[in-house]
């Protein structure tokens, strides 16, 4: 099945979109937040959980992937969907990002990139063509181009030097790849001029890629640069091909791109913050390490339908956080997966009933504003959460999309 995208509208008041994209693993609707699942698994989520709490597609890393388990295993379970037993779509990263970590220890060429494996110190080299190849193994339903990705505090020489390679490694991506049936999305780079991100996104859209990331934010810039840029790329794209926001982030920030015309996100913040004993909750964000949590028998989230709210106290998720029993990582990742999945499904309905511009003002007013109180001495963190139930003409999809 070749991958298809819809574009059924966009908002009057913004550009945001609602839409959806046909894969061989089925449709997603857009906008969508896909959890990373590096090593083809989601930080401590069973796939049959991730499906109840309604993900449509989820992220695997290409470079993470070529070193453990390697690219035979894959060929041997025929992809990525047989091996981890997950049905539905799965996107692919390139591993150009990854690169980019490894400063120390990887030297960047016309070919490619050499690195040292963290896994056993061996020497590997990723090109456009392995990337391919490697992806093509994978199976996943999206795969991405191999790009130069840099920090967007390099001065305009780094950077479009930077670019022109990744244009370069872009084509040699696309003639690479062996299966027509999987997507593949060029990468706009640029940093943060202007030029180049208009001479990147010009250049890429003449050629047959299946959709578009903007890359090279979330990597030194500030929060107005990134939104800036995310829109000013946006406005060059073409209607009709779905755009991602890569390695972003916090709900505020999926919103404010949301608004500028983004599709698909993906970020590990919400397995993350699990992990460190933080959710985000209809009543601002939370830290369960907090003391005050201790002996309380409330529900984690009274707004909330998921598991982890239907069954554990706040008090038991604190002893769960302070003792760092792999339970409490595990019942708040499960939380904050569904926090997400309902804030962009709460989008898209919002976006269907031509009610973004409300759904965005009030949403971006409480997660900017309000916080449950935390004792500064354990709580420094922002507070996110979605909107409360009032009478307004939201009700109808808060009420049937609760989470």
């Amino acid at each position: 099945m070749k991958f298809r995208f819809e574009n059924y509208l966009t908002d009057p008041n913004s550009q945001a979109r609602l839409g959806k994209f046909h894969t061989p693993h089925g449709s997603v609707d857009t906008p969508v937040f896909m959890p990373v699942g590096t090593l083809a698994t989601v930080k401590t989520i069973d796939p049959r959980e991730l499906e109840l709490l309604g993900t449509q597609i989820v992220l695997a890393n290409t470079y993470h992937l070529l070193l453990r388990p390697g690219i035979e295993v894959f060929k041997r379970f025929g992809g990525i969907h047989k091996f981890m037993n997950w049905q539905r779509p799965v996107l692919t990263d390139s591993g150009g990002f990854q690169i980019f970590s490894l400063p120390q220890s990887r030297k960047i060429t016309e070919e490619g990139a050499v690195f040292r494996s963290y896994v056993e110190g061996n020497t590997y080299k990723l090109t456009p063509e392995s990337s391919i190849r490697m992806q093509n193994a994978i199976g996943s339903d999206i795969m991405m181009v191999l790009d130069q990705c840099i920090a967007s505090t390099a001065d305009h020489r780094e950077t479009k030097l930077a670019l022109e390679l990744t244009h370069r490694w872009a084509l040699r991506s696309l003639a690479a790849n062996e299966n027509p049936d999987q997507a593949l999305f060029g990468i706009i780079q640029g940093g943060v001029f202007e030029d180049l991100r208009f001479e990147s996104s010009d250049f890429l859209t003449q050629h047959p890629f299946d959709g578009f990331a903007v890359g090279g934010l979330a990597v030194g810039e500030s929060k107005t640069q990134r939104e800036d840029f995310t829109q000013l790329v946006t406005e060059r794209l073409p209607k009709d091909k779905p755009r991602y926001l890569m390695g972003v982030g916090t709900p505020i920030d999926l919103l404010e791109a949301v608004r500028r015309g983004v599709d698909m996100f993906d970020c590990i913040i919400p397995t993350k913050m699990a992990q460190q004993g933080n959710v985000y909750t209809s009543k601002g964000e939370v830290k369960l390490s907090a003391i005050q949590y201790k002996l309380s028998d409330d529900k984690l989230d009274e707004r909330c339908s998921c598991s982890t709210c239907s069954h554990f106290s706040r008090g038991y998720l604190h002893h769960l956080t302070k003792c760092h029993e792999s339970l409490g990582w595990r019942a708040l990742a499960i939380h904050n997966i569904s926090y997400y999945q309902n804030l962009m499904s709460r989008a898209r309905v919002a976006l269907s009933q031509g009610e973004f511009t409300d759904y965005y003002k009030m949403t971006i007013t409480q997660l900017s504003g309000a916080q449950e109180p935390v004792s500064t001495e354990n709580h420094r963190e922002p507070s996110y959460f979605l909107p409360p139930r009032r009478k307004t003409n939201l009700n109808s999809y808060f009420s049937s999309n609760k989470g």
